[in-house]
């Protein structure tokens, strides 16, 4: 066993119980290609669903920026200080209900929850659609935040449930890959269907948007119920074998599964397993700062208007495309890096983070707008491409862990982290266009936190794997 497959594996992760079972799916044997006709057969499934789905539920979260600027903001009648609260009080709920959500989860079929709150958010999507006022739309965001805090955690417990650490990185870039291509497209996808349909049935091109984007999101729900799988060792769209190979083959990389005969943990439990790890809370602070640095994504139109201010709302979009198309890109191929070298992912994200400081600190410095619009881009590649490994990092972290417990923990990560979103909706004020100086360096002072937190991980993580195997 290499260090990677010990590393930050710590004696108490797993029951006693687990152990035992692990000892007995380790007894299974199976061919090579068998695991890889596995692999693949998730992979088919399960990659190309929850892409979708991710990539809709990040159009159906964004989708009010498009509505502002297409009418709702005159027809509701709201100044700025209304859509900033419009934006907030989507987090309240949706940090504070991925927990719950993924402890109803790890007791139930993702295979069900998930498309379930797909539906019901997207019939809150069309609802959106029929709001008179102020009130109707922020009751309505509330709502939406609560029902869809349970799927970017879900998805998380689900994904690091299939796949090897050394397998995970991809994966968790694929997922990434949708909310990319969503912030390079979505804006185009939003203004043809606003033009398109603009008064149509006497009702107005924004109200549409709602109508088509969330009759969309419970099509593919319906469609999921169908395709996607479950745990791996509760699976029904898998042989036997083919469950117990799924398990085994974890185990290999001490990859806890909930499986028929496991112990379940209490809710509080698995809280407390959760909350007294200190990697959980190592991980909080460092997604914080990549989520709150990434706030930048809801600014790119603005900070392109403030360089290019005689530039119009079509070359604007347009110009947002390539800030997705690099990232995309070098996601992609951070992704399938870290893979291969899964003990230095944390080294890897550092680096990413400093090179986005280094960019940070240069925009601030000058004010060449063309300058300044490729260190945009550069600076959003380090972002992205941080944003996915640091999930995967934290999966392979918590793999030791009893399956509810990680699913807490993966769920504090993100729904602390998603936190900085609140704050982060405030970083660049219309009042400090063109040089965005507040902004650029809020995100830089969290930019150097961030390096340091991940700096840290991996050479406690690589001591830790030198410990284990000189015992």
């Amino acid at each position: 066993m290499d260090s990677t497959d010990l590393e930050d594996n710590t004696k108490n992760d797993i029951s006693s119980k687990e152990i035992e079972h692990a000892s007995i799916q380790e007894t299974l044997t199976f061919t090579p290609e068998e695991e890889q006709a596995l692999v693949r057969k998730i992979d088919l499934t399960l990659l190309p669903t929850i892409w979708i789905m991710y990539l809709l539920s990040y159009l159906d979260r964004t989708n009010i920026g498009n509505a502002k600027i297409s009418g709702m903001e005159t027809d509701l009648k709201l100044n700025s200080n209304d859509y900033s609260i419009a934006l907030v009080v989507f987090f309240v709920g949706y940090v504070a209900f991925e927990v719950p959500s993924n402890l109803i989860l790890g007791r139930t079929r993702p295979s069900l929850f998930l498309p379930g709150i797909m539906v019901i958010w997207g019939l809150l999507t069309c609802l959106m659609a029929v709001i008179k006022d102020f009130k109707h739309l922020i009751v309505l965001r509330v709502i939406i935040g609560c029902v869809e805090a349970g799927f970017a955690p879900g998805v998380l417990l689900v994904l690091s449930s299939w796949y090897k650490r050394t397998e995970q990185s991809k994966r968790f870039g694929v997922y990434i890959s949708a909310a990319i291509l969503s912030g390079a497209f979505g804006g185009l996808l939003a203004a043809v269907i606003v033009d398109k349909l603009e008064g149509a049935y006497g009702i107005r091109g924004w109200r549409w948007l709602f109508i088509v984007e969330g009759a969309a999101t419970i099509g593919v729900a319906l469609i999921s119920l169908f395709i996607l799988p479950d745990f791996p060792a509760t699976s029904r769209r898998l042989s036997e074998r083919e469950r117990h190979i799924a398990v085994a083959r974890l185990v290999t990389e001490n990859v806890t599964a909930v499986t028929n005969d496991s112990e379940h943990l209490s809710n509080w439990e698995a809280v407390k397993v959760s909350v007294r790890d200190w990697r959980t809370w190592a991980f909080v602070v460092g997604y914080m700062v990549i989520v709150g640095s990434s706030t930048l994504t809801y600014f790119y139109p603005t900070l392109i208007k403030g360089l290019f201010g005689d530039a119009s709302t079509e070359k604007i979009n347009y110009l947002t495309i390539p800030i997705y198309g690099v990232a995309f890109v070098c996601t992609a191929i951070t992704a399938y890096i870290s893979d291969k070298v899964p003990s230095w992912r944390g080294l890897i994200i550092a680096a990413w983070l400093a090179f986005s400081l280094a960019c940070s600190i240069i925009v601030c410095a000058v004010y060449n707008y063309t300058a300044r619009y490729v260190l945009l881009v550069l600076m959003a590649t380090g972002l992205w491409a941080t944003n996915g490994g640091t999930l995967a990092y934290a999966s392979s972290a918590f793999a030791g862990l009893h399956p509810q417990a990680r699913g807490v923990s993966l769920a504090l990560v993100n729904a602390l982290g998603n936190l900085a979103q609140i704050y982060g909706s405030y970083l660049f004020p219309d009042s400090d266009t063109p040089k965005y100086i507040m902004g650029f360096s809020v995100i830089s002072a969290m930019l150097a936190l961030g390096v340091i937190v991940f700096l840290l991980l991996h050479i406690w993580f690589r001591r830790r794997a030198r410990f284990l195997l000189d015992e």
